[in-house]
């Protein structure tokens, strides 16, 4: 037993030599996972404060309409777009959603009604593909329009309501899209690797040299698997630095349990490239393999978005998918604080597919 663990630590400290040797593999296991987190962090960072962008014709020549005019280029919801001058040029740039919504002011807008007050309505036009944002807008000029209303009038209106913060630091979009973020990067580092490397390694039969050694396919598995399970780790570190620097990720549970969690998921994702690799005997039945058993994980796992949002018999059978209680599981801890305890169902369904993944690795390797 002494000497097979021996063989596995020293096959694992070659193997991990041999990747910092590979200024490409360092760039697809720790730089590209990178890029994809600047991406989502800058696109999530963007969208912390909403703003519409709008173009603004003021048809009127009242005082009242000019003030207003100039009041909504104070609002922070709205972004004026003061180099559109023509109404056709604006609504063919709405139709390519370069802008959201066109706000008109006609040239009756703020002429003095019979009650001495300034009356008039405010047009929104949008496009059927940006409905949404143009109905928030008219929203938005309402709420403008009944602040005014109440100040020309004087007369408060007897139902109102009243927002009030709890004072609770609430989680971002983005906190709750990093965990996703880091799953994905271990399917690329986990299954992806695996499939690119051990075809190609056989083709040039550095597989075969060792299959006349005494190493047997399980120690060149759980070693390959070791000297990826570091890069892994160095790759999410990386990423936890970036999106605690750079992007203010809220960190809600213990470093610690999301650490051993994380590895522990790591584990059995490298499982499943490690097999799939194994068996493949080139790229060509490497590759298809590879996607059938990725592109679910991907897009069905709550990698980029929750699965709450699928259907109910979809969600269902997803739960079972091998990175979903991954993703679940980081998820609930780095947002919710959850220890081990509470991810019983999550840790239960990890350890099976690990056997399972394992089981099939190691009877499935083939040298060359």
């Amino acid at each position: 037993m002494r000497g097979y663990l021996f063989t596995i630590s020293q096959l694992t400290k070659l193997l991990v030599r041999r990747y910092f040797r590979s200024r490409i593999a360092i760039f697809f296991s720790v730089f590209f996972p990178l890029l994809l987190l600047f991406v989502f962090g800058f696109l999530y960072s963007n969208n912390k404060d909403v703003s519409f962008k709008v173009a603004l014709f003021n048809n009127s020549n009242t005082e009242f309409a000019k003030q207003f005019a100039t009041n909504l280029d104070q609002v922070k919801a709205l972004s004026i777009q003061k180099d559109l001058t023509d109404m056709d040029a604006a609504k063919e740039k709405m139709n390519r959603s370069e802008i959201d919504a066109i706000i008109e002011l006609p040239p009756e807008f703020g002429q003095i009604n019979s009650q001495n007050f300034p009356s008039g309505q405010v047009k929104v036009l949008y496009s059927q593909n940006s409905q949404q944002a143009g109905q928030t807008i008219g929203s938005v000029l309402q709420g403008i329009l009944d602040g005014v209303n109440v100040q020309l009038t004087k007369i408060q209106p007897p139902l109102t309501v009243k927002a009030e913060s709890t004072a609770d630091q609430g989680l971002t979009a983005f906190d709750y899209a990093f965990p996703g973020l880091i799953g994905f990067s271990l399917l690329g580092l986990g299954i992806f690797g695996p499939l690119n490397m051990l075809p190609a390694e056989k083709k040039t039969g550095a597989l075969t040299r060792l299959r006349v050694t005494p190493l047997r396919p399980s120690q060149f598995i759980i070693s390959y698997m070791f000297s990826s399970l570091a890069t892994g780790v160095l790759s999410i570190t990386a990423m936890f630095l970036v999106a605690i620097t750079l992007f203010e990720f809220h960190l809600v549970g213990n470093l610690l349990v999301f650490a051993l969690f994380t590895i522990f998921g790591a584990i059995m994702i490298f499982g499943i490239g490690v097999g799939v690799g194994g068996w493949a005997s080139d790229e060509k039945q490497a590759a298809p393999l590879g996607n059938i058993i990725t592109f679910p994980m991907m897009f069905l796992s709550g990698i980029f978005f929750p699965r709450y949002l699928m259907p109910e018999w979809l969600q269902g059978v997803t739960q079972f998918i091998p990175l979903t209680p991954v993703i679940d599981g980081m998820r609930l801890i780095l947002t919710e604080g959850k220890t081990f305890i509470d991810l019983g169902p999550q840790l239960g369904l990890m350890a099976i597919w690990t056997v399972v993944v394992y089981t099939i690795a190691f009877r499935v390797f083939r040298w060359d």
